[in-house]
């Protein structure tokens, strides 16, 4: 091989070496280019959902017009699109009782609302004996407590299930038996599997004949499947989804 032909094979090798460079310094820029994108997605998503949980916690301020101010309404709390369409709907409704499973904020907003309404009662089952006290002491705070009762409910297990909890209503007083509006937000889903599908049937002896029930975190997999089974047991109840950051279905019937 004479001295121009390897110059002219090495300069073609050298040619191919940095268009690969350059393909995969382009690839890598791509990749960082889509990765950004993504990420500027996600934010935008991010910033819209608080905005919009924002906009949700100040009408749902201007509403109730609470004497001091509400718990935290982030992890386990119902977020606050959330407790602003169950608090629409009491103003509207005006349910003589209301049931609720699990208690904490929205044990506040249910109560403030029949309150402003001047008559009715909610009913707040609480496995937990700690949550139940702080959920009390709120609505002393608040000069909400002849308004709600939080019922102590410990979990006990039902016959026929395999290890599935659900709350004890050994404790549930006679005036809480004629259910105009009911809430599903517990037991925690970190329980057991479907956690919360025994609601509408364990309640259902004590469901008013024209009732709404709201069941959160309606995202979950394990909500969407007891929404099905409620519907496909109990034909005359109707569905609709209410868009919440944590997902919301409402049945009526």
């Amino acid at each position: 091989m004479t001295f121009v032909e390897f110059a002219s094979l090495f300069g073609m090798a050298a040619l191919l070496a940095i268009a690969a460079l350059t393909l995969h310094k382009a690839r890598r820029t791509h990749l960082v280019a889509l990765d950004l994108a993504t990420r500027v997605k996600a934010t935008q998503r991010e910033v819209a959902t608080l905005y919009g949980q924002i906009q949700a916690f100040h009408s749902l301020a201007g509403l109730l017009r609470l004497p001091w101010p509400l718990p935290s309404l982030r992890g386990w709390a119902g977020s606050p699109d959330f407790l602003l369409e169950i608090a629409k709907h009491v103003l509207e409704a005006k349910p003589g009782v209301v049931m609720e499973c699990s208690s904490g904020s929205s044990t506040l907003v249910l109560a403030r609302c029949l309150q402003l309404n001047g008559a009715g009662h909610v009913y707040s089952l609480e496995h937990e004996p700690q949550f139940a006290q702080q959920t009390r002491h709120q609505l002393r705070l608040q000069q909400l407590e002849t308004w709600a009762t939080v019922v102590d409910a410990p979990l006990r297990g039902l016959a026929g299930t395999e290890g599935r909890l659900w709350y004890s209503l050994d404790n549930l007083p006679p005036a809480a038996r004629t259910i105009a509006m009911l809430v599903v937000d517990g037991p925690p889903a970190e329980l057991c599997a479907e956690a919360r599908l025994p609601a509408v049937p364990r309640l259902m002896p004590y469901l008013a004949e024209h009732c709404t029930v709201f069941l959160d975190d309606a995202d979950r997999p394990d909500e969407r499947a007891a929404v099905r089974a409620w519907l496909e047991e109990f034909p005359e109840f109707s569905s609709k989804v209410v868009p919440c950051e944590k997902g919301c279905v409402r049945l009526d019937r």
